[in-house]
């Protein structure tokens, strides 16, 4: 079995993880919609992952909706020690399965007390404010009103850390001015470098940065250098992107999402990848042509 230590730990707030955790948004149906096509299979990778070491497992109650926390806590409460579960709130799904925005104060409080009631506990480990920018990527906008009222909610005792999800550099500094932040969850991956300078500030300010799609999401990563590089060391290009993600930065945590045990499984595999400087460079390339090409 993977070992995932090997990919090293780091601490958000009080809460140590290892740095190869697992995202739970594609046990919900198709689209993130409605109940799992394999409820038995949904059950069996949470168990896998925790098994294997997983003790970071990113979910929203807004993934079904309902449905992903309720598969999480079918298949793990009472939680083991140590398990940290990360969700996030801004948003509410409609019935014809489309993503709308939910972040005045009552909407987000409204949503911590559904992810309470879900997943079954007192408290929530961490709590995201998943913020609605333009597509995938963020937008500029205060983020005071919205962190206050979760502020309010840790206070509370209610919520034990907070972070942000789709967030600019200035709305993290913002947000950092009310509470403390222990996350950021971004759009980041091999092909799509635009956090980079954000992803070192926090790790110089000892902050988590979580990418989200780090396999490229609903366009995954193609690269011929990738492909070529994965052929040499034995490996699938997506075990090579997630093993650059864990050189990249020592703040990185991952959670790619999977529905099937043996894909777990091979994503948990790139724990033990190891990458020589010269592949790094070769693969940091990929990156720098993704730039040159959108540009």
């Amino acid at each position: 079995m993977t070992d995932i230590r090997n990919a090293g730990t780091f601490a958000m707030g009080d809460r140590v993880v290892n740095r190869m955790g697992y995202g739970a948004m594609q046990l919900a149906g198709p689209g993130v919609y409605g109940p799992p096509r394999d409820r038995d299979a949904a059950l069996a990778v949470l168990r896998e992952a925790v098994d294997s070491g997983v003790n970071h497992i990113d979910t929203s109650d807004f993934y079904g909706p309902h449905v992903t926390n309720q598969v999480i806590r079918e298949a793990l409460h009472p939680y083991p020690d140590g398990l940290v579960i990360v969700t996030k709130v801004g948003a509410v799904r409609g019935e014809d399965a489309s993503w709308n925005p939910a972040q005045s104060p009552a909407e987000l409080e409204r949503a911590v007390h559904d992810n309470l009631r879900n997943l079954g506990v007192d408290a929530l480990d961490v709590v995201n404010l998943r913020l609605m920018g333009d597509g995938h990527g963020p937008s500029e906008s205060s983020v005071a009103e919205r962190f206050t009222a979760l502020a309010r909610l840790r206070e509370q005792g209610l919520i034990r850390h907070l972070g942000l999800s789709n967030a600019t550099a200035r709305q993290v500094e913002e947000a950092r001015g009310i509470a403390p932040v222990v996350c950021v969850q971004n759009l980041y991956n091999l092909a799509n470098r635009e956090d980079d300078a954000l992803v070192d500030s926090l790790a110089e300010a000892g902050i988590a940065y979580v990418p989200f799609f780090p396999l490229g999401g609903f366009s995954p990563l193609q690269s011929a250098t990738l492909s070529d590089v994965a052929a040499r060391l034995g490996a699938t290009p997506m075990q090579v992107a997630l093993a650059w993600l864990l050189h990249r930065a020592p703040n990185l945590l991952l959670i790619p999402g999977t529905s099937s045990v043996a894909h777990l499984r091979e994503n948990l595999a790139a724990a033990e990848l190891s990458l020589a400087d010269d592949v790094l460079a070769e693969l940091d390339g990929i990156g720098g042509a993704a730039t040159a090409s959108a540009s």
